[in-house]
C-alpha cells in the first residue's frame, strides 16, 4: 500500500513539482491545500500519512496550519516546504512538531530525500533537539 500525502503550498507550480516528486518516490496524492486552513480541513477529512506544508500563505499561514494538525495528531508528518530561510521561524516549526524542512528551490532528489525522511521517523525528538542546538 502507498503512502499518501497532502500537499499544501498557495502557489499551483510549487504543488504540481511537490505532487511530481512525490509520486515518483511512490507516493500516493491524497490532496491539495491552497492555505492553512484548507490544510487542517483536508488532514481532517483525508487522514493522510504525511503533510508537505508551506509556511507563507494567505489567509492562514503555516505556522498556524502546523498547530492545528499538530493539536489534532501529535505523531502527524509534517515536511515543511518553504522559500523562507529564517532560522528563527523553521526552528519554531520543528519546535511545534515538523519533522523536516526543506527550502525553495528544491530538487526532486532533495524533496524525495525528505519524503523518505519523515516517513522513517518515528517521532520528532531528533530533529527537534537538533533545530534547537542551532
Amino acid at each position: 500500500m502507498s503512502k499518501t500525502l497532502l500537499v499544501t503550498d498557495d502557489a499551483m507550480i510549487i504543488r504540481e513539482m511537490i505532487k511530481e516528486a512525490a509520486r515518483d518516490a511512490g507516493w500516493e496524492i491524497a490532496g491539495e491545500a491552497t492555505n492553512g486552513h484548507e490544510a487542517i480541513e483536508q488532514f481532517d477529512t483525508l487522514e493522510p500519512d504525511a503533510v508537505t506544508l508551506d509556511l507563507v500563505m494567505p489567509e492562514y499561514d503555516g505556522i498556524h496550519a502546523l498547530k492545528g494538525i499538530m493539536q489534532r495528531d501529535s505523531s502527524a508528518r509534517v515536511l515543511v516546504v518553504s522559500a523562507l530561510e529564517q532560522t528563527e521561524i523553521l526552528k519554531q516549526a520543528i519546535q511545534l512538531g515538523a519533522r523536516d524542512f526543506i527550502v525553495k528551490p528544491f530538487s526532486n532528489d532533495q524533496l524525495r530525500v525528505a519524503l523518505a525522511k519523515i516517513a522513517s521517523t518515528e517521532s520528532n525528538t531528533s530533529i527537534a533537539t537538533a533545530a534547537a542546538a542551532t
